[in-house]
């Protein structure tokens, strides 16, 4: 199974040939279901990371706090 980083990495090179000019179609479609995977695993592992997340912030003060978190 990929992780988090993986998937990205896939994803980002998956763009880079979807953006040349001259791709075949079929190679689009092929790319975009594969992306669309790399794509599912990445939010699987960050809905994942942000249940982990909520838990630690419950545990060490008692009550959750959701916060927005902007990178």
């Amino acid at each position: 199974m990929a992780t988090f980083e993986v998937a990205l990495q896939q994803l980002e090179s998956i763009v880079e040939e979807l953006e040349r000019p001259s791709i075949p179609l079929d190679r689009a479609l092929v790319l975009f279901e594969q992306g669309i995977e790399h794509l599912r695993v990445a939010s699987e592992d960050l809905g994942r990371a942000e249940e982990s997340v909520k838990v630690l912030v419950a545990r060490a003060g008692g009550v959750l706090s959701v916060t927005e978190f902007n990178a």
